[in-house]
């Protein structure tokens, strides 16, 4: 599979459009989906996120702004008194934070930028999805464990989902109760979580009239080479933040709260770049050191919403406004790339390595001219480039939106390093998106010389919980 985000519909790392790195949507419809938000107060003298555009505000599912002057909570408040670290305050503990407060008769200073941007939990679609792309992500799949239907896992929903509401707000999972204080002196710093069922969920909750049709086994590939324990299962959840404790930290409280009802199956864990790592907003390169992420499809494309989401009229109801993610651990064979030389690597993309232009001409942005052809007669493109494989009018239209995190876990017995993509891709309907294009890529595509898929998953992601509701309650209670 596909790297570089040459193609809406087949970019296999880090996109542009929800990552934080790439140009940020700021049309009609990133204000009403699921993006982070700053508070007004900033701490005076605190590290600034003042070279990327101001976000978006974003809006409850009732069209009311989702927490602009919302008051401090105690982690926060505790948060921010640990952040000014004025006075020669040693903070030791949370009570001396707040006393100290308390005795100075004075506010707690803003939490920095960065912790303070939070994400709404409720709306149409869940967050994390079209949310830009955190620095820190998780992902990780549970199986219900034997004996446990579909009353549990309803319950286990609504744990999890209360859970993620109060850490998403920068509040403690289950009002502070046995929470592990990972967190405790952070903001929510764009803390998102996000829910999905996969395709065995549906037999072992006897639910199987409910299985989407969009969630049929994928094909094998060519390329693969498929761990089947780092593949599937029946509950998954990604998990992202600007701030790595934040993130271990809602990983932890979600793993304590499965106890009894789900078991761990897989984890993984990878990154993307900080905010404000760049001197402007510029879309990311992956470890192949590729600009990656050019030509992802905006919240502002007419079409975004048909391509992405389960339109409200779409079966089965109850996912009306989800989302169908494909997820794959795809390994990079960075040695042998690095190996290549620097006009062999942009034949291979169809890209300048240095500012992600097509080879025809023109900037990042700059649609690739598939018919120039160079002095010596042959297509300025290659054949088997992957800007031209992934080529829109090459896949019949099929479109995805890719979502991933870069990932590092060491190295291997060889000494080449065991890093590369923890793909994500979004789409309304798999067998329209991810498998055409898949296909194409597995046929002819040059990148696939340098990648590995080693891991593979397919998850109906519900849409958005409503105040009052938990995520899949439509689902487990319709």
């Amino acid at each position: 599979m596909s790297t570089h985000s040459d193609h809406e519909s087949a970019n296999h790392t880090t996109d542009g459009g929800p990552e934080r790195g790439g140009e940020p949507d700021r049309g009609p419809r990133a204000t009403a989906v699921n993006a982070p938000r700053k508070r007004r107060e900033r701490r005076r003298g605190s590290p600034s996120r003042d070279s990327l555009p101001p976000p978006t505000t974003p809006k409850e599912e009732h069209g009311t702004p989702s927490g602009s002057g919302t008051p401090l909570s105690r982690r926060r408040l505790l948060g921010t008194a640990s952040a000014a670290g004025a006075g020669g305050l040693v903070l030791g503990a949370a009570g001396g934070a707040w006393g100290h407060a308390a005795a100075q008769n004075e506010p707690p200073a803003a939490l920095t930028s960065l912790g303070s941007a939070d994400v709404a939990f409720h709306g149409t679609h869940q967050a994390g999805i079209v949310t830009p792309a955190q620095a820190h992500g998780h992902l990780v799949a549970f199986d219900l464990v034997s004996g446990a239907g579909r009353r549990q896992a309803a319950a286990l929903l609504r744990r999890w989902s209360d859970a993620a509401r109060r850490m998403m707000a920068g509040e403690p999972p289950s009002g502070g109760e046995r929470d592990t204080g990972i967190a405790l002196d952070a903001g929510p710093s764009s803390l998102t979580v996000t829910f999905g069922f996969g395709r065995t969920f549906f037999t072992r909750t006897g639910m199987k009239k409910e299985l989407p049709r969009q969630l049929a086994p994928l094909p094998d590939f060519s390329a693969d080479a498929l761990d089947k324990e780092r593949s599937d299962g029946d509950l998954w959840v990604q998990i992202g933040a600007d701030d790595a404790l934040v993130a271990f930290h809602a990983l932890r409280a979600l793993q304590r709260e499965a106890a009894g009802v789900a078991r761990l199956r897989w984890q993984m864990s990878g990154f993307n770049r900080s905010p404000g790592a760049t001197d402007r907003p510029r879309t990311v390169r992956n470890l192949m050191g590729q600009v990656d992420g050019s030509n992802n499809p905006k919240t502002t494309d007419d079409d975004f919403a048909e391509r992405v989401f389960v339109p409200s009229s779409g079966e089965p109801s109850w996912m009306a406004g989800g989302s169908f993610v494909v997820q794959r651990r795809i390994r990079m064979l960075l040695d042998s790339w690095d190996e290549r030389a620097l006009g062999e690597q942009e034949r291979v993309i169809g890209r300048r390595k240095s500012d992600g232009a097509p080879l025809t001409g023109g900037h990042e942005h700059t649609a690739p001219d598939l018919d120039k052809r160079g002095k010596d007669g042959l297509p300025v493109i290659a054949a088997d480039a992957h800007v031209r494989v992934a080529a829109p009018e090459t896949n019949g239209g099929a479109a995805m939106l890719r979502r991933p995190f870069s990932f590092h876990d060491g190295f291997r017995d060889d000494g080449a390093p065991d890093a590369g993509l923890l793909f994500l891709a979004w789409q309304a309907d798999p067998l329209r998106g991810f498998v055409p294009v898949q296909r194409k890529l597995d046929r002819g595509d040059a990148l696939s010389d340098f990648l590995r898929h080693e891991a593979s998953g397919l998850f109906a992601v519900p849409g958005g919980p409503a105040r009052g509701e938990y995520v899949g309650q439509r689902l487990l209670e319709g």
